[in-house]
Formats: C-alpha cells, structure tokens, sequence
C-alpha cells in the first residue's frame, strides 16, 4: 500500500535521480592506436536534506517556526539556525534533546530550558521532565523543523525526541517538517525486536536494535504502523537527500553526542551500548569512550584503564577504578551486532551475581536475553530467538524506504 505522506518524499527523491543520455560514439582509432581509457565518472556528492534549501524555505517562508535541533544541525559549516535567520525565517523557539542544544551535557543529565547566547532565542529541553512540547510551548508555532544526525539505534534517544515531537504536532496540528540524514549504521538490521512491554525513551518502538532506516524513512514508519498515542497521524513532510543510498559509508561531520567522537565508536555502539544496563564500562571518561570495555571483576587482566572525570562524562561508571576488558579502538567492526563481548564479559565476571542491573531490560527490548546469558545459551542460539520478528520487521521496513537498499 502506498502512503499519502510518502507521496511528496518520493516525488523530490525522483528528481535526484541520475539522468541517463545519449552518448555520441568518437571516431574509431586507427588500427595501431590504443583506444584512451574510458574516464570514471564521478559519483555525484551526497546532499543533507538540510542542505538543499530550496525545497523548504518556501515552507517557512510567513510561517511562525520550532527548532529541533542540536550541534549536528549544520548547513556546511553554519548551524541551520543561523542559515535560516539569514534567511528571514521568523523562528520563535528552539527545542534541545538529550545533551542539550550545543551537545556538551553528559547522558541523561537533566537539562535545562535557557536563551542561545547568540541569537537570543528561547530554548526548551526536551530531556528531563518534558520530553514532549507542552501545548503552550507550540500553540502559537505553525511549524515545528526537525534536523538532529542520528546514529541509527533503537536506544538512541534523538528518535525519542522525534517521536514526541510529532505526537505534539499531531495532538495540535501543527506540520512538522524532517531534514534527512544519512544513517552511519543504515547498512544492516540486526537485534533483538523491542517488546512493548519494555517501552522506554531508550526504545520507544517495536523495532530492532540496528533498524537501518534514516530518521525519515522511521518518521514514516512511526506515521504509517500508527505507533503515536491514540493512533494519531501526523502531518509530516520529509526533505530527503540527494545521492544517498543504505550501502553508502559515511563519516559524521559532527560528533553527534558527547562519547560517540568518531566512526568507530558509533559502528561498535549497537554491540556494546547494552553495557550501559551491566557493571562494565564502556570507556566513558577515557580518551575512547564507546571503543573500550572493561570492569574490576573481569578476570583477564591483559588491558586495563581507568576511568576519570572528564567532559561529557564527569561521574563514569567506574570512576578512579581499574578496569581490565578489551581495546576495540582498531577491531574490525562486522555488519551485525556481535554478542561475543556480551557473553564474554559475563563468562569472565567475578561478580555475575552483581553484573546486571535493571536498566539492562530496557536496553536489550526484552527479558529473556538476560536469562539467556545466565543460561550460557550460545550466540546462535540467542540469535535463533529473534525470529520470526526480526524478519517481520524486515519486510515491514520495505514499505518506508526512501533510499536504494543494502543488498
């Protein structure tokens, strides 16, 4: 079935489109002359929906504007804020996700509603107590923008904030429009589907970990399986980008959070994230965070670190301790989720009866994976209990794609 919202998403995405033309064939080359090497033709460059202005500002243009965004909002290297009050787009207010509007604040810290020193404007956290735009916050707003790099994991809480953000929009009628952007982990889907019952802000939808769609393509998703409370629909319009298909690698121009500083970080964060519900750092108050592992009650004691205060991470799990775990500054990173750390990280724990902790449920979807560990159930068999939903969303994900598939 194809979906109204899509219809405009999939129009401009036509237009991106390589056009195909007629080649006029050289003169053939004397008998003795080697014919020149056909040049390689260049691959047309990747463009944010951000980026191509001309397909939103007429949206804006008279229109009472809301900011979602943060410090991967940019437009080249000028924060799309900026661009648009260039623009003599009239925006009234900006909305911060976790880590606030320049992403500087430790994860789950609560953040606080403030001005942008720079343009004056109102900011409005959408982490802490009101992840969701209370009515008097959008009432006299005509359009709310969304325009935050994600990383392309259940429990990263950007999606979260979009989530809320067109249930706002839904509940009021206002519009609200996406800028895509690429998917660093949009290449695979892997993990284990969220069961409701462990519905969170770290997973708010049945999908699976890695669920290989951008933030537009899940805004359709979210839209079109009705998953806004009360089965609302939201009116959304997403600005897709240009040149960009699930295969393409691509490397953040902009740290998108505090410990995710680099593209290894975010290809191991859908393996290792889930540490956070366990008493094994992560390597949050190192120079790697997201590419260390470790804890005092590991029993192999060949790599070691210690965890210390530091920007982004002022009270890490761990702090001042030794851990002895695994570097994954230099690993090579495969196209799934590896559970050999997990269940590695267990086998090895002196203290089994301490390494889970409650947040573990909510990050892993479900309840069975840590009684799976405990059982010393193997990675494939682990693996075997995500289907048949993990297929299911597979072929649910087929509808709302907006982009050339991974093969």
């Amino acid at each position: 079935m194809t979906h109204p919202y899509l219809l405009l998403s999939a129009a401009l995405l036509l237009s991106f489109g390589s056009c195909s033309s007629k080649q006029v064939p050289a003169s053939a080359p004397a008998k003795t002359q080697a014919a020149a090497p056909a040049a390689t033709p260049k691959a047309a460059p990747l463009k944010t929906g951000a980026q191509q202005l001309g397909l939103y500002l007429p949206k804006l243009q008279g229109k009472r504007v809301g900011m979602v965004v943060n410090q991967t909002s940019t437009v080249g290297s000028t924060h799309l804020v900026d661009t648009l009050l260039s623009h003599g787009v009239a925006i009234k207010t900006i909305f911060a996700p976790e880590h606030g509007f320049r992403g500087e604040a430790d994860a789950g810290a609560h953040i606080k509603d403030a001005k942008d020193a720079k343009t004056g404007l109102p900011i409005i956290s959408l982490y802490g107590k009101n992840k969701k735009p209370l009515p008097e916050q959008i009432n006299d707003l005509d359009v709310l923008v969304f325009d935050i790099q994600d990383v392309g994991t259940r429990f990263y809480t950007y999606i979260s904030t979009m989530h809320y953000i067109m249930e706002a929009a839904a509940e009021h009628g206002k519009e609200v429009i996406i800028l895509d952007r690429p998917n660093p982990n949009g290449h695979y889907v892997d993990g284990p589907v969220l069961e409701m019952d462990q519905q969170s802000f770290v997973g708010m939808h049945p999908i699976p970990i890695v669920h290989g769609l951008t933030v537009g393509e899940l805004a359709n998703m979210i839209n079109g399986e009705k998953w806004l409370e009360g089965q609302l629909q939201a009116k959304i319009t997403v600005i897709p980008m240009a040149n960009y298909n699930h295969n393409m690698a691509y490397d953040l121009p902009v740290k998108p959070s505090p410990n995710l500083p680099n593209a290894q970080a975010i290809a191991l964060y859908p393996s290792i994230c889930w540490f956070e519900g366990t008493d094994v750092s992560v390597g949050r108050g190192t120079p790697t965070p997201f590419q260390l592992i470790g804890s005092p009650y590991y029993q192999k004691k060949d790599f070691s670190f210690t965890p210390v205060s530091t920007p982004g991470a002022t009270n890490p799990p761990h702090k001042d301790q030794i851990c002895y775990g695994k570097d994954l500054t230099d690993v090579k990173v495969a196209d799934k989720i590896d559970l050999a750390y997990l269940l590695d990280m267990y086998k090895n724990s002196t203290n089994k009866d301490k390494f889970f902790n409650n947040f573990f449920e909510r990050l892993a979807g479900n309840t069975k994976l840590r009684e799976q560990i405990k059982a010393g159930k193997t990675e494939d068999e682990i693996r075997q209990s995500w289907e048949p939903q993990l297929s299911n969303f597979k072929q649910t994900r087929k509808q709302y794609l907006l982009y050339p598939d991974f093969s």
